[in-house]
């Protein structure tokens, strides 16, 4: 039903039959009109409170006596009731639509939920089905046996006691890095960074666990690493060499235009050690990634 239709009919009415039948028939006909847009708002709307609906659709009443004449103030009030069920129309069929939109969402979720699991299914059902002619085992994996050398290499390494625990744990986890037994330095500095947040070590420890992802071949964990120390301790003593390094996971990761950034905020923030101390090594970065 469109709005527009309710006002030809209207006008139609209205010219169409005489002054003294108009009132009497559009009355009638606006009254039932309003009566079923109620029903049609009850539909739509269940359970929505009578205030605004009447309870049910009444039988048509007898012929009203006839008016000598269509006056201002009943034209004005034939308007009024029209304007109001044009507004009716036009929000009942925004919630229709909106309705629909969500309803539409909801099952395109649904569709993609049971896409990814009958993937995952298929998938884990494919990876369960032993090779033709292979024998099935329920025995679990044997992990590889440490490497013997590395185990003696790695408790070669001296852990220093100094007193002071910050400092002995980053100092070890140096020298793990430094022997270049590098998961072990991983797993050493981010203990001490954990265990010792605000000591000045910390910025140090983070850094080089940054490194130490890098030089393991895993620059993607170097970034998070090294980019949380900058985000974190700004005035750490080893933040802007956390922004070098991160341009160098950067370039490794193919994000060159990223790393060019981060040395560029890294001459911002920092720019006497910038300048300074790192300045070869931001010369040396910008090459890498093809800064202009």
């Amino acid at each position: 039903m469109k709005t527009f239709g309710i006002t030809i009919l209207l006008t139609s009415l209205l010219i169409g039959t005489p002054a003294s039948a108009q009132n009497a028939n559009v009355d009638k006909r606006v009254d039932r009109l309003e009566q079923e847009m109620r029903a049609v708002q009850r539909k739509v709307f269940s359970g929505g409170s009578t205030r605004y609906f009447e309870p049910e659709i009444t039988a048509e009443q007898g012929p009203a006596a006839p008016a000598t004449a269509i006056t201002t103030s009943a034209v004005s009030d034939l308007i009024a009731r029209v304007d109001a069920l044009e507004r009716s129309l036009a929000n009942i069929t925004g919630q229709v639509e909106e309705n629909g939109y969500r309803l539409k969402k909801i099952e395109d979720r649904l569709a993609a939920t049971e896409a990814q699991t009958t993937s995952a299914t298929a998938t884990n059902s494919v990876g369960s089905v032993p090779a033709a002619g292979a024998k099935s085992s329920t025995k679990p994996a044997v992990e590889a046996a440490p490497d013997p050398q590395r185990v003696v290499g790695v408790a070669a390494i001296v852990k220093p006691d100094t007193g002071d625990a910050a400092e002995d744990a980053y100092v070890y986890g140096y020298r793990l890095w430094d022997a270049k037994f590098y998961p072990e330095a991983q797993a050493q500095l981010k203990k001490m960074v954990e265990e010792h947040p605000g000591h000045p070590r910390a910025s140090f420890a983070q850094n080089l666990l940054g490194r130490a992802y890098l030089d393991d071949k895993k620059p993607a964990l170097a970034s998070v690493a090294l980019y949380e120390n900058y985000q974190k301790r700004p005035r750490g003593e080893r933040a802007p060499d956390s922004l070098y390094f991160l341009s160098t996971a950067l370039v490794q990761l193919g994000k060159k235009a990223d790393a060019c950034r981060v040395l560029a905020e890294m001459q911002d923030v920092y720019p006497e050690v910038a300048s300074g101390r790192l300045a070869d090594r931001v010369t040396s970065g910008k090459a890498a990634a093809n800064c202009k």
